[in-house]
């Protein structure tokens, strides 16, 4: 819901540094794995408890995945750069709450894995639009220019990194607010699902 938004005020400074950073020779894909890298370490940290310390790590592989497609877009965009940016993002965003659960399973095991299964049936929703749109020649630029259709939704890249945040800073309250963010996941799904009937019915 607040991509488009944060997009605007973000995208500039990024395509300014992502012109720089493939000046110095670096690839799209390289910047994503160190995202992800840095992403993982994150999970890590909060796993072993430390997850106030995971912030630092948790938002420069955020920074690295909008860098991603800065560099793409200053040097040439690809189909596979496209692929292994959104798999990279979907193991982040698994990994985030898996670490929680792995830090304290009695207290955050059953929000938890709710949380990932309303973070599966979201991104298969998401997904599967994206597909929809694709193949009735629909493109999207609301979010930015990416390499799939981005359809829009109550929760988006945005909010979930402020959740993320959150997280970090409140670790004891994972478990309310895991039920909390993945019934607006499960609601955003339902209404991309809606969204899609009402626009591809046949």
């Amino acid at each position: 819901m607040l991509d488009r938004y944060a997009r605007q005020i973000i995208n500039p400074p990024l395509n300014w540094t992502g012109r720089r950073i493939a000046a110095l020779g670096m690839s799209a894909d390289t910047v994503t794995l160190i995202g992800l890298g840095l992403g993982l370490l994150a999970a890590l940290m909060i796993a072993f408890g430390a997850a106030t310390l995971a912030l630092a790590p948790l938002l420069a592989s955020r920074l690295a995945d909008g860098l991603d497609g800065a560099v793409a877009r200053a040097t040439q965009k690809t189909d596979f750069g496209g692929y292994l940016d959104i798999a990279a993002d979907f193991l982040f965003y698994g990994a985030i709450p898996f670490a929680f659960v792995v830090a304290d399973p009695v207290a955050n095991g059953v929000a938890g894995a709710f949380l990932l299964a309303s973070f599966y049936f979201n991104g298969t929703s998401f997904l599967g639009y994206a597909i929809l749109a694709e193949k009735n020649g629909h493109k999207t630029d609301a979010q930015g220019q990416k390499s799939l259709y981005y359809s829009n939704g109550i929760l988006e890249g945005t909010e979930t990194i402020v959740f993320f945040v959150i997280l970090c800073i409140v670790p004891t309250y994972f478990a309310p607010l895991a039920w909390i963010f993945g019934a607006l996941c499960f609601a955003t799904a339902l209404l991309r699902i809606y969204a899609a009937k009402q626009n591809y019915p046949t």
